[in-house]
């Protein structure tokens, strides 16, 4: 008798060549979505049923050695064909529909019918074979005086762990458990102390070693914390190298003069050379952004000339005198 063939590639909405970690996010997201328990009598049934195909998609898929029998399969496989199987012992019944066992007759003929009921194997995934936890990556962001400088900063995320009603198995009692919708994980917050090494770049990643996704039984994942600089108010970033804006006055620009700048490191005195004009770079050498080596970018000063907007009179001779002067 012909048994239909199924796609659990399909029944995940994968590809054939998805990755584990593919395989496990969309088993989570399919089994919250159509968990039995989130659906009204109505729709119970179906959901049940939906249900079931998501998790004997995910115990064939998940499991290597079963994904591999699966995958040998072939082409005359595809499609929805009928599978006509031998029976490895005279006499042996397959059935049309759903065996005892709570799995798809298809199943039962690849990879055997004595596996007991449903509910059995959803606590006997995570018993049986612990896996490492899932790695997380998060952003970090820093204001550039907390990244050059380094230190202890606090975040705090919004992660998932393992449901503490079920341990993570996703049953309880008789049933799913209803803390977790049978997902074996609860949404949480942790904050965590993370330390931030001086010289840090915009795009630089921090491991914490297990603080990523738990696992039950098993080891936990990494968090990977990508950090990203938040916009100074007054310092531009190029490269390793530092820029921003020095005001001076007209006569300070065509007489010099000693000036208060503003650094990474504080203020620094600068000298204005006579006959500056605006637009001008000024470069400050090492006073820039730290390397890995240990070395150091520049910090360059582009000039601005501020025109008073409240001149006195007298003011306004002598800017009268100098235009003449000029002229002449």
């Amino acid at each position: 008798m012909g048994i239909k063939f199924q796609d659990y590639y399909e029944v995940l909405g994968l590809k054939r060549d998805a990755t584990q970690k593919e395989i496990k996010s969309a088993y989570r997201r399919l089994a919250r979505k159509h968990h039995p328990d989130l659906h009204p009598g109505s729709e119970k049934t179906a959901a049940e049923e939906k249900f079931k195909r998501i998790n004997e998609a995910y115990e064939v898929l998940n499991d290597p050695d079963k994904r591999e029998k699966y995958d040998r399969l072939g082409e005359n496989w595809q499609a929805g064909e009928d599978f006509h199987h031998q029976p490895t012992a005279e006499g042996a019944q397959y059935y049309t529909n759903t065996g005892q066992s709570g799995f798809s007759d298809f199943f039962e003929t690849l990879f055997g019918g004595a596996r007991g009921d449903f509910s059995s194997f959803r606590g006997r995934q995570y018993r049986e074979t612990p896996q490492r936890g899932s790695d997380i990556e998060a952003e970090l962001e820093l204001t550039l005086e907390e990244a050059y400088r380094g230190g202890t900063k606090s975040l705090q995320l919004n992660v998932r762990d393992i449901c503490a009603g079920c341990g993570g198995s996703g049953l309880k009692g008789q049933g799913f458990c209803a803390a977790c919708a049978g997902t074996g994980e609860q949404p949480a917050h942790k904050t965590l102390s993370v330390k931030i090494p001086p010289g840090t770049r915009e795009g630089t990643r921090i491991r914490l070693r297990g603080q990523g996704g738990d696992s039950p039984g098993g080891q936990k994942g990494d968090l990977y914390l990508r950090v990203r600089l938040l916009p100074h108010p007054f310092f531009a970033i190029k490269d390793g190298d530092l820029e921003s804006e020095l005001t001076v006055s007209p006569w300070q620009a065509v007489l010099g003069d000693k000036v208060d700048a503003a650094t990474i490191d504080g203020k620094a005195t600068i000298t204005v050379p006579p006959g500056t004009r605006s637009g001008r770079r000024l470069r400050l050498r090492g006073r820039g952004l730290v390397a890995k080596d240990g070395s150091r970018g520049d910090h360059y000063l582009k000039i601005s000339i501020d025109i008073p907007q409240d001149t006195r009179p007298e003011e306004k001779e002598l800017y009268q005198k100098l235009s003449e002067l000029r002229k002449g």
